[in-house]
């Protein structure tokens, strides 16, 4: 292959990882290295369909006034992301406002922002974000186009799992069979068909075929772990009163509530619950639930002494138990996303080596029938499988 052509695949394959990035970050409620703005409320920063480098808020350090944050909002347009910029920082929380517009989101009813509900910090370079121009609009219209697949798909076969995440999964694990299957059947006429079944070099390579089972594979596991989980908000109200509302809490006491973990799986998974506000308090903080089953932990929210309306938050992390637990501790101790690594890379890898080892790494083509030798097994699994 030329230099040209290798640069031109390069390119069109980091597009669409671009494209692809955007896309599986609104569906998972988390920017994947980019995001983007629908809205003209942050002008003149970031017009509407612009993106820009959303550095994750638990590597992003602290955050401070004139940060621009991606935060899940509670009123701003019903609720959902939102990007705006820090303003004020108080000992309740943040103070947000687009630059576009005239008064705070608190003013206009958004609660104080919690360091829990930022999810992204906007890359900044001399005071002032880098902006992809027009990155927003192409994800936006990509994933109008794949919203309308899934629900045409999910209609039509009667099958609800062809929506959401996994139902994403599904589609990029077709549209790879798809695209082998073309390709082959493009390449098939302009080949020799003798030299086609004695060369050791035609067809399709392994790793192409195992690299994208290993990536469906590993997305399939990310959703299972990040869908379910996230931030747990508790609305606390300090009073002068006791009270039979559990959320209701005589100021300068505490109240214990029962937090459920369930998991609808096959796979059990270990689940981490953290305090993510100040009064609150999780023990036990590490939980094992098996397959289809569920478990809780107890949660105690403390009430200040100052009366009013407060929001305290907890956070759950859960990792698929296909690792030890005392190797999850110790990457759970590290970073709450070291898990996740090391679990994709354990079911990537043991895709990609389990195929190696049984396919002994030559390329998966098929035979023709006037082939003077009987293809192994395995090739005529691979002929059927890609029929």
């Amino acid at each position: 292959m030329s230099i040209k052509r290798t640069l031109s695949v390069a390119l069109q394959a980091a597009a669409v990882l671009v494209v692809v990035s955007l896309v599986v970050g609104q569906f998972l409620g988390q920017p994947i290295l980019l995001s983007y703005v629908e809205t003209g409320s942050m002008q003149p920063t970031l017009s509407p369909g612009d993106g820009f480098v959303a550095i994750p808020a638990q590597i992003a350090g602290g955050i401070g006034p004139g940060d621009v944050v991606t935060f899940d909002a509670q009123e701003i347009q019903g609720g959902g992301l939102t990007t705006h910029r820090v303003v004020e920082e108080t000992e309740r929380g943040y103070i947000t406002r687009g630059d576009n517009n005239p008064f705070t989101d608190q003013d206009g009813g958004e609660p104080v922002v919690q360091d829990a509900e930022v999810v992204a910090k906007a890359l900044q370079v001399g005071g002032g974000v880098v902006v992809i121009p027009h990155l927003g609009t192409v994800a936006m219209g990509f994933q109008s186009a794949l919203q309308s697949v899934q629900t045409w798909l999910a209609v039509t076969f009667g099958v609800r799992s062809f929506q959401g995440t996994q139902g994403l999964a599904y589609i990029v694990f077709g549209l790879s069979m798809v695209a082998y299957a073309v390709d082959w059947y493009l390449n098939a006429g302009t080949r020799d068909r003798d030299s086609r079944d004695r060369s050791r070099d035609d067809g399709t390579s392994v790793f192409a075929i195992l690299g994208v089972l290993a990536l469906v594979l590993m997305a399939t596991a990310t959703a299972a772990m990040v869908v379910p989980a996230g931030t747990q908000e508790y609305g606390v109200v300090s009073a002068e009163f006791e009270s039979e509302n559990p959320t209701v809490i005589e100021s300068g006491t505490s109240q214990e509530l029962e937090y459920v973990v369930p998991n609808a799986g096959l796979v059990p998974v270990y689940a981490y619950v953290t305090p993510a506000s100040p009064g609150v308090d999780v023990d036990p903080q590490r939980l094992s639930v098996g397959s289809r089953g569920e478990a809780s932990t107890t949660v105690t929210l403390s009430a200040p002494d100052e009366t009013g309306y407060y929001r305290l938050f907890v956070v759950e992390h859960r990792y698929l138990a296909v690792l030890p637990p005392g190797i999850v501790d110790e990457l759970y101790g590290v970073h709450p996303w070291a898990p996740l690594v090391a679990i994709n890379g354990l079911l990537g890898g043991g895709i990609v080596s389990i195929g190696l080892l049984l396919l002994r790494g030559e390329p998966a083509r098929i035979r023709s029938r006037g082939s003077r030798e009987r293809p192994p097994l395995y090739k005529r699994l691979l002929r059927e499988f890609y029929r």
